[in-house]
C-alpha cells in the first residue's frame, strides 16, 4: 500500500460518549425499532432490523455515537455504535460478551451525504460494517468503550483510500499488525484478525449488500502465523480452541495463553499448510536498499554510453502505480496480501488475503487507467546486486522462499520511506523484468531478483537461521558470490 496519512494511536482518543436511545424527536440520534418513523434513513433501519432478530430483547441498546456526524465535519467516520449483550452458549462452551455492531461504513442514508449512492446491484458503500464480541469481564455490568473507538480508527483507514478505489476495504481473512494491546492494558492481545461474523449475516438494503466482518484480538505469535500461512487458516485453528476465541471467535483481552502453547501441535499444522499451500503474504514495508555490485557496475558503465543516475518525480508516479497494481493486488484479482515488516502508519500495517490466487503475475490486470511498462524508464540488468534489509523484516526471508518463490510466486519489500522496492521472483512468474538469463533487473528504485529453481534450495538452506528470532544476531551476510547475490540483515534502526 501506498504510505498514508500521520501515525494513528493504536486506541485514540474518541469524540463518542455512551449513551441509551433517547425519545423520539432528539436531533441527530437514532430511535428503538419500535418507534421508528417513516422517515428513518433506510440503511439505517436495515441494520437494526438484522440487529434486532438477534437481540429482540434489546430494543433499547447502549450506543457510542459520534458528538459531531461525519458528514458535518467531524473525524469520525462511524455514526453510530450499538453494544449489545449476548448470554452466549453454555452448552457449547461460548461464555457471555458484548456485542458491538457499527453503523457508518455502508450507506445509512441514501442522499450522498457520505456515500455515493450506486443502487441496490452493488456494496451499499463501503459494502460491509464492522463488529467485535469481546468477552465480559467478572461482575461486569456495562460494556467497555475502547472497542468503539478501536472501531472508528479502523474506519478512518478504510474511509482514506475512497470508494472508486475500495483499496482498503477490509474482508474476512485479513489482518492487522497493532503492536499495542487492544485495549492499551498490559494484555497479549495486540493483533487482529479480521472474519465474518459468525450470527449477523449478510442483508440486502435499498442501497446495496451489507457484510458484518467480525474484529478478532490475537497475539503477536498468532499474527505471525497468518503472515506466514493465511487468515483463513489461523481463524479456523481459533475457532476449534474454546479459550482463543471458539466457534464465535470472542476476544478475550485477558488470555494469556497463545493457541500454539495451549496445543504445540498447532504449529505444525501451519508448517505443513505452509509446505503444502504457501503463503498469501505478497510483501511487507520494510526498511530496505539495494545496489548493484561495484565489480558489476564498472564492467557495465564501461559499455554504456550514458547512464542515467535518477529518475524524474513523474516516473517516480509511474513506479508506484505499477508496483500498487502488479504486486499488491486488489481484492478479487487473486492477488494476495501485503503486510508490514517495520514500524508504519496503519496503512501499512492492513494484511488483505485472499483464498483464491492465480498464477502470479507482474503484468497489467486491465484497467485502462493503469501504466504500461513500456511507458516507464528502460529496464537495467546487472551482474550481481547486494540487497540490504532490516532485521524485522528479514526474519521474513525464509518465508519468502519457503512459502512464496517455492510456490512460483512473488514477494517485494517496499521501503517505508518509498525510494525502493525489492521483489524476489520465482521463474514461472509472469511479466517479470528479470529473467533467467538475467536474474538482476532493474526499472528505476524497483529491483527484481529472480531465484532459479536449481539455487532456491541452497538459498532456503542457509537463510533457514533468520527464522529463529529469539537468538538472531545482527548484523548478518549472505554472499553467494558464484551467482552475484550478496543479501545483509541489519539492525532496525540502521
Amino acid at each position: 500500500m501506498e504510505s498514508g496519512p500521520p501515525h494513528l494511536s493504536p486506541v485514540p482518543g474518541t469524540e463518542a460518549i455512551p449513551h441509551h436511545h433517547p425519545h423520539p424527536g432528539v436531533p441527530g440520534m437514532p430511535m428503538p425499532p419500535q418507534m421508528m418513523p417513516m422517515t428513518t434513513p433506510v440503511g439505517l433501519q436495515a441494520i437494526y432490523q438484522a440487529c434486532r432478530r438477534l437481540y429482540a430483547d434489546q430494543p433499547n441498546p447502549l450506543q457510542v455515537t459520534a458528538v459531531v456526524k461525519y458528514w458535518l465535519g467531524g473525524p469520525d467516520p462511524l455514526d453510530y455504535i450499538s453494544m449489545y449483550s449476548n448470554p452466549g452458549d453454555p452448552n457449547r462452551g461460548i461464555p457471555a460478551h458484548w456485542h458491538y455492531v457499527s453503523f457508518g461504513l455502508s450507506d445509512l442514508y441514501g442522499d450522498g451525504r457520505v456515500h455515493e449512492y450506486t443502487g441496490p446491484e452493488g456494496p451499499s458503500g463501503f459494502g460491509f460494517e464492522l463488529t467485535i464480541r469481546l468477552k465480559k469481564e467478572t461482575g461486569e455490568t456495562a460494556p467497555p468503550t475502547w472497542p468503539a473507538a478501536l472501531m472508528q480508527t479502523l474506519a478512518r483507514y478504510v474511509f482514506q483510500s475512497g470508494e472508486e478505489s475500495n483499496q482498503n476495504v477490509l474482508c474476512a481473512g485479513d489482518h492487522v499488525s497493532w503492536h499495542n494491546a487492544l485495549d492499551s492494558s498490559e494484555s497479549r492481545i495486540q493483533h487482529m484478525l479480521m472474519a465474518e461474523d459468525p450470527l449477523l449475516q449478510s442483508i440486502l438494503s435499498p442501497m446495496g449488500t451489507i457484510n458484518f466482518i467480525q474484529i478478532i484480538g490475537v497475539t503477536a505469535e498468532e499474527l505471525q502465523a497468518a503472515q506466514r500461512w493465511n487468515g483463513p487458516g489461523i481463524l479456523e485453528l481459533l475457532r476449534n480452541v474454546p479459550v482463543a476465541g471458539g466457534p464465535w471467535l470472542l476476544t478475550d483481552m485477558r488470555r494469556g495463553e497463545t493457541i500454539f502453547e495451549k496445543d504445540p501441535q498447532l504449529q505444525e499444522v501451519v508448517e505443513r499448510g505452509i509446505e503444502t499451500e504457501g503463503s498469501n503474504l505478497s510483501g511487507v514495508s520494510a526498511k530496505c536498499s539495494w545496489e548493484e555490485m561495484e565489480e558489476s557496475r564498472e564492467e557495465r558503465e564501461e559499455s554504456e554510453e550514458t547512464v542515467r543516475q535518477r529518475i524524474t518525480p513523474h516516473e517516480s508516479e509511474q513506479i508506484k502505480a505499477e508496483l500498487r497494481r502488479g504486486l499488491m493486488g486488489q481484492h478479487g484479482s487473486g492477488a494476495a496480501g501485503f503486510g508490514t515488516g517495520a514500524g508504519a502508519d496503519l496503512t501499512d500495517h492492513v494484511n488483505h488475503n485472499t483464498d483464491r490466487e492465480r498464477k502470479d503475475s507482474l503484468s497489467s490486470s486491465g484497467s485502462t487507467e493503469e501504466v504500461k511498462p513500456g511507458e516507464l524508464q528502460r529496464s537495467q540488468t546487472m551482474d550481481a546486486v547486494h540487497v540490504k534489509i532490516n532485521k524485522e523484516a528479514g526474519t521474513l526471508l525464509p518465508l519468502v522462499m519457503r512459502g512464496r518463490l517455492k510456490h512460483g510466486r512473488h514477494f517485494t519489500f517496499k521501503d517505508v520511506s518509498g525510494n525502493s522496492a525489492i521483489t524476489f521472483v520465482s521463474p514461472r512468474v509472469m511479466g517479470a523484468i528479470a529473467d533467467e538469463s538475467h536474474p538482476y533487473a532493474s526499472r528505476g528504485p524497483w529491483l527484481q531478483v529472480l531465484i532459479p529453481e536449481d539455487f532456491l534450495e541452497a538459498v532456503i538452506k542457509d537463510l533457514e537461521e533468520l527464522s529463529n528470532t529469539e537468538e538472531l544476531e545482527v548484523p548478518k551476510q549472505y554472499r553467494w558470490r558464484e551467482k552475484g547475490l550478496t543479501i545483509s540483515v541489519l539492525p532496525d534502526d540502521w
